[in-house]
C-alpha cells in the first residue's frame, strides 16, 4: 500500500489540457500544475512518444560507460536559454538530487582551487530547496527542518525579500535591497574563506508564496558574491522552464548565476527530470580534481527521461509558451488583484509573482496586514474548499516563520487557453468567498457575549 493512502483523496485516471479528471469521472481544473511541474498540460501525445521511441532503441545506458545524444542534445538547448552563459550541464531524478548536486559542485569547485575550507552554504529564511538531507540542509524553514535536525548542517540563514513583511520595514520602492546588508553581514561573521556559496529561489515559491524581490536585489547578489569569492547558486527548480515568462527565472534581472539546478517543468510532470547548469569556470575547474566532479547518481543522464525533456523544450517551443506566459502575466496578475477586491471579503492581503506563478497572502485584517493563527488552518481549509469547486491550487503557507502565513501559489499549465483561465478565475472567486463566510463563522463563534 502506498504511504499516501493513509490520507484520503481521489485516483486519478486521466489527465487533458489542463483538466484532471479522477475515477469517478470529476473534473478538476489545475490551477497549479500539479506541483507547479505540469508546465505544458496534461495528456500531450508528443511527449509519450518521445519516451516511448527512446526507450524501444535503448533506455540505460550508464553514464560511466557511455554519452547518449538525448541527454547532449538537452543539454545544448538548455545552454542555448542562458545565451551559453551556462554550458555545461548534469541531469538528475528530482529538484531536491539537483540541490545536492550544486551544493556538493560548488564545494568541489571551491577544493579544486585550494579552498577546501569552504563548506558553508548560504540560504534564506523561509525557502524550502528540497526533502533530502542536504537539500533540507540548505533550506530556511524550521517547521519543515524540525523532524530531521539532528541529521542537517546548521548553515546559517539570511533575510529573505519579503516586501510585504519587510524584515527592515522599509519601502521595497526605494530600499535599495537592504535586505542584501545581513547576506554580507553573515559572510562577515562566518569567514569569506568558509562560505562556498548563496542558494535563492530568483522568485520564491512554496515556502512563502512567489516572494518577488524588489528591483537591483539580484543584481547586489552577484555584486556581493563575487566581492567575497562565493558562487551564486539560482534554485531555478520551479521558476525554469518558462514558468516566468523567461526560460529561467533569474533572467528577469542582470545576474547571471554560477550554478543553476532546474526540475519540474523540464519534465512537465511527464518522467521525473531535474539537474543543473553550471558556468565553464565550475566545470572545467572540478574536471581537473582526481575522479572529476565526483556528483551523480544511478539514473544521472539517462536518455528516457533527457527525451521527455526535449519533447517538452519542443512544445514549449513550437507553441511559443514562454512568451505566452510573459503576455499572460499582466492580465492574471490584474485579474488576482480584481478578485482579492471583489471576494473573500479582503482576506486577500497581496497578490505577488510573474508570468504564470503568482501567489495569494491571505490575512485576518489587511490593513494591518495581521495573519490567521495557525491553528486556524486557512490555507488547507482554501486548498480543500478549492478543490470541492473542482479547482487545484498548491500550498505556500508558513511564510513568515514556518508556521505563521497564509498562503497559496495560482500557477496553471502554460497552455491554458482565456476560458479556461476565466473559469479558473471565477472558481478561485467562489472559493474565496466560501472561505471567507467559515471564517466569519468561527470569529462570531469565538465573540464573547457582552
Amino acid at each position: 500500500m502506498l504511504l499516501s493512502l493513509l490520507s484520503e483523496r481521489p485516483t486519478a485516471v486521466r489527465g487533458e489540457g489542463v483538466w484532471l479528471y479522477d475515477a469517478d469521472g470529476r473534473a478538476y481544473l489545475d490551477g497549479c500544475s500539479g506541483a507547479v511541474a505540469a508546465n505544458i498540460g496534461h495528456g500531450v501525445a508528443e511527449v509519450a512518444d518521445a519516451m516511448a521511441a527512446q526507450a524501444r532503441m535503448v533506455a540505460f545506458p550508464h553514464r560511466s560507460q557511455f554519452h547518449n545524444e538525448p541527454a547532449e542534445r538537452l543539454a545544448g538547448e538548455l545552454a542555448a536559454w542562458t545565451g551559453g552563459q551556462l554550458p555545461y550541464a548534469m541531469f538528475t531524478s528530482s529538484g531536491s538530487e539537483a540541490v545536492e548536486a550544486a551544493v556538493q559542485l560548488a564545494l568541489r569547485y571551491h577544493a579544486a582551487r585550494g579552498d577546501a575550507e569552504r563548506t558553508i552554504v548560504l540560504s534564506r529564511r523561509m525557502s524550502y530547496h528540497g526533502a533530502t538531507l542536504g537539500a533540507r540542509s540548505a533550506g530556511g524553514n524550521p517547521v519543515r527542518r524540525a523532524p530531521f535536525a539532528p541529521l542537517l548542517h546548521d548553515w546559517p540563514q539570511v533575510d529573505a525579500p519579503y516586501c510585504y513583511r519587510c524584515p527592515l520595514r522599509l519601502d521595497p520602492g526605494s530600499c535599495g535591497s537592504a535586505c542584501l546588508g545581513s547576506l554580507e553581514d553573515a559572510i562577515a561573521a562566518h569567514g569569506p574563506d568558509r562560505v562556498a556559496a548563496f542558494i535563492a529561489e530568483p522568485i520564491t515559491g512554496a515556502s512563502a508564496g512567489a516572494l518577488r524581490p524588489p528591483a537591483g536585489y539580484y543584481e547586489r547578489v552577484r555584486e556581493t558574491c563575487d566581492q567575497f569569492g562565493v558562487l551564486f547558486i539560482a534554485d531555478e527548480v520551479m521558476t525554469g522552464a518558462g514558468r516566468t515568462g523567461r526560460p529561467f527565472g533569474h533572467q528577469h534581472w542582470d545576474a547571471r548565476p554560477d550554478i543553476l539546478t532546474f526540475g519540474k517543468g523540464i519534465g512537465g510532470g511527464y518522467v521525473a527530470l531535474a539537474g543543473i547548469l553550471c558556468t565553464s569556470e565550475v566545470a572545467e575547474a572540478v574536471a581537473k580534481l582526481p575522479g572529476g566532479p565526483g556528483i551523480g547518481h544511478t539514473f544521472t543522464d539517462t536518455p528516457v527521461a533527457a527525451a521527455a525533456g526535449g519533447a517538452v523544450v519542443a512544445y514549449l517551443r513550437e507553441f511559443d509558451l514562454i512568451r505566452r506566459a510573459a503576455q499572460l502575466g499582466p492580465q492574471v496578475r490584474q485579474a488576482l488583484c480584481d478578485l482579492a477586491e471583489s471576494h473573500g471579503g479582503g482576506i486577500v492581503g497581496d497578490v505577488r509573482g510573474e508570468g504564470l506563478m503568482w501567489g495569494l497572502e491571505l490575512v485576518a485584517d489587511r490593513q494591518r496586514r495581521t495573519p490567521y493563527p495557525a491553528h486556524a488552518r486557512v490555507t488547507a481549509r482554501l486548498l480543500a474548499i478549492a478543490k470541492r469547486h473542482g479547482l487545484l491550487l498548491y500550498p505556500a503557507g508558513g511564510g513568515i516563520d514556518g508556521s505563521l502565513g497564509d498562503a497559496v501559489l495560482v500557477a496553471p499549465p502554460l497552455t491554458i487557453g482565456d476560458d479556461d483561465l476565466a473559469e479558473l478565475l471565477r472558481r478561485l472567486g467562489v472559493a474565496l468567498d466560501d472561505l471567507a463566510a467559515e471564517l466569519a463563522v468561527d470569529a462570531a463563534a469565538t465573540t464573547p457575549v457582552r
